[in-house]
């Protein structure tokens, strides 16, 4: 004996709406944050693109032709990235900011983080931090103007090195000792920078922390290890990424130590942010706006890698506290 059962009847779509997927957690609140996303982002999206990719989609076309900025523009391809790399002044540039990135930033962060370590355990730490600062405040213009009379061979560091005893006191501003020069006042400049933000973050760091850490028999160094830098790491990476492009960017303290008005410092001093600027409007010879983008894009090349890996390295866990 067969029964058969009679299904009631389905009201058209019933089926496909069981079927689809319901959206879950998204309140009132939520799909109003979703619908005003892009009107507010697009503003700044638009201005991005504008200021940013466009010029530099039309200096990475520009670096593809040999052009004085005047005449007809000619076509090299890649030629002048081949160019580029077999002049050995861009490969004195491009090493030089590269000593300027590592060398300097190693050791800024490393004072920096002494600093830290100090000024966490003193009590006039602020007024120390202001002092710390202020060199950041001062345009690097008005640093190599000073160099050039405090450290010219006749300025007041050599006068105070002869009233100590010292008969030969070192060539400051010659050639070799030009770039040392220049590494210096950068790291000493950035160092207050960087020790200020630092600080701000660890002045949020909770003080039961270091308590605790003490009652456990933490001295200052071991406090500075396991309690500051785990909480301020996310501010460090950040500093780290700000140091990394602006120490690219570091151009008129090179040409205010080492050059003059009628010529450009020594080779063995340049950056290729100077190698960009000396291509672009060279003194005596005829523009080459064509290497100077190529040597430009290579530049952002180098930062957008180095930017990438540092954010990758220096991924940690949030600490929550």
């Amino acid at each position: 004996m067969t029964t058969t059962i009679q299904h009631p009847p389905r009201a058209p779509g019933a089926g496909t709406q069981a079927r689809r997927p319901r959206r879950r957690g998204l309140g009132p609140h939520e799909r109003q944050q979703r619908r005003m996303f892009w009107p507010f982002t697009a503003p700044a999206l638009i201005a991005y693109a504008v200021l940013f990719l466009a010029p530099v989609g039309y200096a990475v076309w520009t670096s593809l032709y040999k052009w004085d900025g005047m005449g007809a523009m000619q076509w090299r391809g890649l030629k002048n990235y081949q160019v580029l790399f077999q002049d050995p002044v861009f490969r004195t540039s491009l090493v030089n900011t590269l000593e300027l990135m590592f060398v300097g930033g190693a050791i800024t962060f490393l004072i920096s983080f002494v600093l830290t370590l100090v000024l966490r355990e003193m009590k006039a730490r602020l007024f120390a931090r202001s002092v710390l600062f202020f060199p950041s405040l001062v345009n690097g213009m008005v640093f190599g103007i000073a160099a050039g009379f405090l450290f010219s061979p006749t300025g007041p560091v050599n006068q105070a090195l002869h009233l100590l005893g010292v008969t030969t006191p070192p060539k400051w501003l010659s050639t070799a000792d030009l770039f040392p020069m220049v590494l210096g006042t950068v790291i000493w400049t950035a160092t207050g920078y960087y020790t200020s933000i630092i600080m701000a973050a660890v002045d949020q760091i909770p003080d039961y922390l270091y308590e605790a850490a003490e009652l456990d028999g933490a001295g200052a160094f071991q406090r500075f290890r396991h309690v500051t830098l785990p909480c301020a790491w996310d501010v460090i990476s950040v500093c780290a990424v700000l140091w990394t492009v602006s120490s690219v960017k570091i151009f008129e303290l090179i040409l205010l130590f080492g050059g003059s008005t009628n010529s450009l410092p020594p080779v063995d001093s340049w950056n290729t942010a100077l190698y960009v600027y000396a291509e672009a409007f060279p003194r005596a010879t005829v523009p080459r706006l064509g290497m100077a983008t190529a040597a430009a894009v290579v530049t952002l090349l180098m930062v957008t890698l180095v930017t990438v890996v540092l954010r990758r390295v220096l991924r940690r866990d949030p600490i929550e506290y």
